[in-house]
């Protein structure tokens, strides 16, 4: 963990103001010249500071894992280069943070999921109503409520395609995947910019298991029915969840 050990000392050093949103993020960049942190950040994706020319941040709109794109011009080069982010700003030292959520059919499409392994997953969200009773929540089923076969079926799908699902759940798949993630913690000030890669070995350190709560943990990150939504149907949607303090409070351990 020396790696980001590095990263986040750095963040703690400087985050003195602090920010509250993705546009606090770009306004920072945006005034690259005279912010602290953000003259720190560029130097963390490899910048020299002297070098640079332009730099031009926006807020990204739409489902992407990226947050905030930053354009960089560097002096007497005809290029540009482009660095997508996915910040998360953090307000409880032990609270999760969705990384992805969608139905169950778009993952199903999206990673190949075979119909016996979408049942279950349907079982698990209350997409589909229990297959018998006495569960603890008459809408859904806990992995822990059904046969071990199926638990199995969902342990050993999710093992084999695992890089692939930490891949898009965190980085993404498309033209605007995450390279960097950029966390703050409000509640102490500190700041840390890593790698995607990092963050992605990070959180897919470990096993495929149920927990005993009847969720799925892959490696850090953990799967579950959405919920909420005053009972909509939006509510049986699959959601993965982080932690993103956990790699900070780790790397300063």
């Amino acid at each position: 963990m020396n790696n980001i050990s590095v990263l986040v000392q750095r963040g703690s050093d400087t985050a003195k103001a602090g920010f509250s949103n993705e546009k606090d993020v770009v306004d920072k960049f945006n005034n690259w010249k005279t912010d602290i942190d953000a003259q720190s950040w560029l130097h963390i994706m490899g910048y020299s500071l002297d070098e640079i020319e332009k730099v031009e941040a926006v807020k990204v709109k739409g489902g992407h894992k990226a947050d905030v794109q930053v354009k960089i011009k560097i002096y007497m080069k005809n290029l540009i280069a482009a660095e997508n982010i996915s910040v998360k700003l953090v307000t409880n030292a032990i609270g999760f943070n969705q990384v992805d959520k969608r139905w169950i059919q778009t993952y199903k499409e999206l990673w190949a999921i075979p119909e016996d392994v979408t049942q279950i997953l349907q079982y698990f969200t209350g997409e589909a109503a229990p297959y018998r009773g006495h569960t603890k929540d008459e809408r859904r089923m806990l992995l822990t409520e059904m046969s071990s076969e199926m638990q199995a079926k969902v342990i050993d799908f999710f093992e084999k395609n695992k890089i692939l699902i930490i891949n898009e759940v965190l980085k993404g798949t498309d033209s605007l995947a995450a390279s960097w993630m950029l966390i703050y913690l409000k509640y102490s000030k500190v700041w840390a910019m890593l790698p995607m890669a990092v963050v992605m070995a990070y959180y897919g350190e470990g096993d495929v298991r149920i927990s005993k709560r009847g969720g799925l943990i892959i490696g850090r990150i953990g799967m579950q029915r959405k919920g909420g939504d005053n009972g909509r149907k939006s509510a049986t949607m699959l959601q993965f969840k982080i932690n993103p303090a956990a790699i900070v409070k780790d790397s300063q351990s």
